[in-house]
């Protein structure tokens, strides 16, 4: 596709700010100035605020009806060129400015009223709030898809009873049921989509009519501009407004919180696949193989996500290093905001998709999760079946570690210790004793709300079913 020719004037005249200038400005300026490879996606809703800016500037007597309606339909003609593949020229410094330019093509020189009142400082706030106001949404519904992976696995690994290790410190810790951890990854994607819904809320915030700094001296509605463009509250302050990036650090936060949590479960998914765990078969989809290793299956879209959490911080960290160096009122540093929230609103959609489809094709070896239960694990439960029989925790658990100690130095499970080990250990403890080293009796002691027990577990179920409804 060609890119547009300027039609009847030099490149140079459709910058919007040259006026006072007698001369070029210099070509390693212009280079380190032009947004517009960054900035051009934003198109659509800057000829969306401009269409409701159009209607503005007739309700406040500035236009005709006539004049408005025109500059609608010559932006719908811009947007028309836009879907069909126009691209940029070199002249074209930003969105905004090829914009423009476009318009002046459609409609002549009635598009040099457009900008009557606003500035690009008010402009591409507005434009960057509702394109991230779409990210919001677009990124609640991938991880909606993650969550809906994770809430099957679960309730698969609840009907079959499923068992296994979990680990502190990456050690042996004490059973669970295997939907218990899956989903112990549910819960934070939660908090995720909550932090969304509370940056797009803060997003809804309108700048338009905020000028470059002092406001509009035309009597603008910015009520009928936040109506038209879907925000629920005006910018109160014109001097914040222009300069106001909270709403970007905020989703970049929730996006680099976000990659922290898909990290996480990409490298229990990578451990646990290893052939040491067993507990996880990936399938063919989501996995490469080695150039040299034939045998070779890897994680390699697991590995990606885990991965990518440091670029999405990265990002967060750029931005936040930015706004701290900055006065009040709108200055050019910010035009890098885009350059972060775009990077890291794109990782995230390449990277939800693709730890959702592994985990999707994943199968869990039940078996192998079973057969890595120890009896070791069940220690806090024979310190239990001490306090219950009226022994101190602290007595209890000096008791058990007497045992594991026995355990470890013969070499025998503590299962297979002798009767007369546990009564030399403490005297509380009874036959019964070995009813206490079964993992399915210590998941099942654990039933209180939140925990690994069968009804809890059952609740959280339901509980996940109710956020995704």
């Amino acid at each position: 596709m060609t890119s547009l020719k300027l039609v009847g004037a030099d490149a140079t005249a459709h910058k919007l700010w040259g006026g006072r200038f007698s001369g070029d400005s210099a070509a390693a300026l212009d280079a380190l100035n032009r947004s517009i490879g960054v900035d051009f996606r934003l198109w659509p809703f800057d000829i969306r605020l401009s269409k409701a800016w159009a209607v503005a500037l007739w309700s406040a007597g500035v236009l005709t009806v006539d004049e408005s309606q025109r500059l609608e339909r010559g932006l719908d003609g811009v947007a028309a060129r836009f879907r069909a593949g126009t691209t940029p020229l070199p002249s074209d410094e930003d969105v905004h400015t090829m914009i423009d330019r476009l318009l002046h093509d459609e409609i002549g020189d009635l598009a040099s009223k457009l900008h009557t009142g606003r500035s690009r400082n008010d402009q591409v706030a507005t434009a960057t709030r509702l394109w991230t106001m779409d990210a919001c949404a677009a990124l609640d519904a991938s991880v909606r898809q993650l969550q809906r992976v994770l809430l099957d696995h679960a309730i698969a690994l609840e009907a079959e009873g499923a068992l296994m290790p979990a680990y502190t410190h990456m050690q042996r810790a004490q059973p669970v049921a295997a939907a218990h951890w899956m989903l112990a990854h549910f819960w934070p994607l939660e908090r995720d989509r909550l932090r969304l819904s509370h940056t797009a809320r803060s997003t809804a915030t309108l700048p338009l009519g905020s000028g470059a700094i002092a406001g509009c001296a035309y009597p603008i509605s910015r009520v009928l501009l936040q109506g038209s463009l879907g925000f629920s509250r005006l910018s109160p302050n014109s001097i914040d407004a222009v300069s106001d990036r909270d709403f970007v650090a905020e989703l970049l936060f929730t996006v680099a919180m976000m990659a922290g949590h898909l990290s996480r479960l990409a490298e229990d998914l990578i451990l646990y696949g290893t052939t040491e765990f067993g507990f996880v078969q990936f399938g063919d989809a989501y996995t490469t193989g080695s150039s040299m290793m034939p045998q070779k299956r890897n994680p390699d879209a697991l590995e990606l996500a885990r991965g990518s959490g440091a670029r999405m911080l990265g990002d967060l960290t750029a931005l936040l290093a930015t706004l701290k160096g900055l006065p009040s009122g709108y200055n050019k540093d910010l035009q890098d905001d885009k350059r972060a929230l775009f990077d890291a609103v794109d990782t995230a959609q390449l990277v939800l998709p693709a730890v959702a489809g592994a985990l999707a094709e994943c199968t869990f070896r039940t078996d192998r999760m079973r057969d890595a239960l120890s009896s070791s694990m069940m220690a806090t439960d024979l310190a239990d079946y001490l306090v219950l029989r009226g022994a101190t925790f602290r007595e209890a658990h000096a008791s058990v570690g007497q045992l594991i100690r026995e355990s470890e130095e013969s070499g025998i499970s503590l299962h297979a210790l002798p009767f007369k080990s546990f009564t030399a250990a403490h005297t509380r403890f009874g036959p019964d004793v070995f009813e206490a080293l079964s993992p399915a009796a210590s998941v099942e002691r654990r039933d209180i709300h939140g925990a690994t027990g069968p009804t809890a577990v059952k609740e959280q179920i339901a509980a996940a079913r109710s956020a995704l409804s």
